[in-house]
């Protein structure tokens, strides 16, 4: 190529009227340029009705395909014009693989407001329906496990209460004590100005025994006990575990879900009175050290402020909690799909929405107690 045309090292396009007259090296390289004034090139694209290719020195199939969107721009009823043998088999050649790949899909607009809050209540609705038919599902096996006892895989159950509730005392015993202690502290400051010092008894057994031990106690146990169903049972479906048991005639139901809700519903309870245990002693140092009320002074005014009323209200929500962790917790271990990024993804919508469910259904027993007179 002669030195003095510098120019020819790019491709060239200038659109004579109906005529679109293509110059230089229509490569790769070459149509770097044209590419990136494309926007102001279509403008005048739909008036062209020829392509002339004769002073086009190289033609690649970049170039070739910059070549047809100008034939597509142009309304795709073009005449070619000029180009040699080899440039037009070129572009044949690329017009075929374009259409066997088919045309891109054309950008995807953006989603309003409206159209976001719509698929939200979608998905948030299709949920909804897909865990009560978990919940369906479940309250069938559990019927037939109650009409044949024998189905419970007993080594399961005893695991699972080992897991859910003996190893988790350690962690329920010490938070529900300092919780005591922080309870008696901040209202003993407040009585002791009052000279109500022994008002701290009934402040400490009837807040933690009612409301507060059942409900940490589930909240620990939702993100202990919750996020590790949903992991088993979400790495069991990356690894097909899941299926491999459906195909050989074992309902994951029973031998996934069903001891796990047992052994729940044995081990939240115990946990739940052994919370009530060890705030009360943490409400009784308090008293001790600040109040001066000692520890027997404390015990002899338990029975007199807690009644047996209050102690099974306290423990009664155990049972329901249980079976809230432990079904969002499976269902959404059933949930995962793809690899390990999805079991982390579940693992944390199972503890959120298990402590979510548990606040709520709290707050829903304690405004019915108050109505039943359950006070």
């Amino acid at each position: 190529m002669p030195h003095d045309q510098p120019t020819k090292l790019t491709a060239l396009l200038r659109v004579d009227g109906p005529v679109a007259r293509c110059d230089g090296n229509w490569t790769l390289h070459g149509i770097e340029g044209l590419a990136r004034g494309w926007a102001a090139q279509r403008s005048v694209a739909a008036q062209v009705r020829a392509i002339d290719g004769s002073a086009i020195h190289a033609l690649d199939t970049a170039g070739a395909l910059l070549l047809l969107q100008l034939e597509s721009a142009a309304g795709g009823r073009v005449d070619w014009e000029g180009f040699a043998p080899e440039d037009a088999a070129l572009v044949e050649l690329v017009r075929e693989r374009r259409a066997a790949a088919g045309e891109p899909p054309p950008p995807t607009p953006p989603e309003g407001a409206l159209a976001r809050l719509g698929r939200l209540a979608l998905e948030r609705f299709e949920e909804m329906t897909g865990f009560l038919a978990f919940l369906g599902e479940a309250a069938m096996a559990m019927l037939r496990l109650l009409a044949n006892p024998r189905r419970l895989r007993g080594r399961a159950l005893l695991k699972g209460i080992e897991e859910a509730g003996a190893n988790a005392m350690p962690i329920v015993g010490l938070l529900t004590f300092l919780i005591g202690v922080v309870t008696a502290y901040q209202g003993g400051q407040l009585l002791k100005t009052y000279g109500a010092n022994i008002f701290i008894v009934d402040m400490v057994a009837l807040t933690m025994v009612r409301e507060m031990a059942p409900l940490i106690v589930a909240i620990i146990v939702a993100g202990r006990t919750g996020s590790a169903y949903t992991a088993q049972i979400g790495t069991m479906q990356v690894t097909e575990e899941i299926d491999a048991l459906r195909t050989i005639g074992i309902q994951p139901m029973e031998l996934l879900v069903l001891p796990k809700v047992v052994a729940l519903l044995v081990a939240l309870p115990l946990l739940t009175l052994f919370a009530d245990v060890l705030s009360v002693m943490g409400g009784m140092l308090v008293a001790r050290t600040l109040l001066d009320i000692g520890f027997v002074d404390f015990v002899e005014r338990i029975p007199a402020v807690l009644s047996w009323r209050s102690l099974l209200v306290g423990v009664g929500k155990a049972p329901i909690f249980a079976v809230i962790i432990a079904l969002v917790g499976c269902y959404q271990g059933f949930q995962v799909r793809g690899g390990a990024d999805s079991v982390g993804r579940q693992t944390t919508v199972s503890v959120v929405q298990s402590i979510f469910l548990v606040i709520i259904v709290d707050a829903i027993l304690v405004i019915n107690f108050g109505s039943w007179g359950l006070r």
